[in-house]
């Protein structure tokens, strides 16, 4: 099966373009959290299981997340964006 493409949501401007970026800061942090609860219990990650293993695993975990939503995500930043969106028009 073909991969399927990333969706690209319209370039946003002025406000629009304020409610997109906590829409994809809201969904990069979901998916971070999504990432970590994914991990094994007592598994060494990537950085062992030494000092600091735990933030440098973070790190890595928020970047993953990031580069996911500027792949195109799995839809919740576009859902938050709207939702805002119509709030403040109203």
């Amino acid at each position: 099966m073909p991969p399927v493409p990333p969706r690209q949501l319209p370039a946003a401007t002025g406000q629009d373009a304020d409610l997109m970026q906590a829409a994809r800061k809201l969904e990069a942090t979901f998916l971070s959290e999504m990432l970590k609860s994914m991990q094994f219990d007592g598994a060494a990650g990537p950085f062992g299981s030494g000092p600091g293993s735990d933030q440098f695993s973070s790190f890595l975990r928020d970047a993953q997340a990031e580069k996911m939503v500027a792949a195109g995500g799995i839809g919740i930043a576009e859902s938050l964006f709207h939702a805002m969106k119509a709030r403040t028009d109203d």
